[in-house]
């Protein structure tokens, strides 16, 4: 899936986008998606300028959209049907390595419960086969129309 489908089922543009690929998607079980870290952007200006390390926060917001793309894609829904699914909480995450420019986060999310209105999520970020991120994470979904 490429970032123009992917604006099917996520609100988000840049700069806070954070998926650029979507490389394996088992609907109601897994989602593989790809995050290309570039030293153009934008939070490295202040995170840090001599020493730019991509912010943990991000990595979990990567995997929360991620989430999102595989909720949509599982009830066969797009942001067209007035829905959309928010972060409401994050369990036991843990940063296991820096992310710079020039990694490529591979992103990996699969259901751990769920239900009509919101689901539970392991979500697990790697650059090559080293574990940056993992943590469990807790999506909403809401009418928004």
């Amino acid at each position: 899936m490429e970032v123009t489908e992917i604006h099917k089922y996520l609100p988000h543009r840049y700069p806070f986008l954070l998926v650029d690929r979507v490389i394996e998607f088992e609907a109601d079980k897994r989602i593989v998606a790809i995050k290309n870290v570039t030293a153009n952007e934008p939070m490295f200006a202040g995170h840090f300028p001599a020493n730019p390390i991509f912010p943990g926060l991000y990595i979990v917001e990567a995997l929360a959209q991620v989430s999102g793309i595989l909720a949509f894609k599982s009830r066969n829904r797009t942001l067209d049907d007035g829905y959309v699914y928010y972060l409401a909480g994050t369990d036991k995450t843990k940063f296991k390595r820096s992310v710079i420019p020039g990694d490529q986060l591979r992103l990996e999310v699969e259901i751990v419960r769920m239900r009509k209105h919101w689901m539970k999520v392991s979500g697990k970020a790697y650059v090559g086969d080293t574990l940056a991120c993992s943590t469990l994470l807790t999506c909403v979904e809401q009418k928004v129309s």
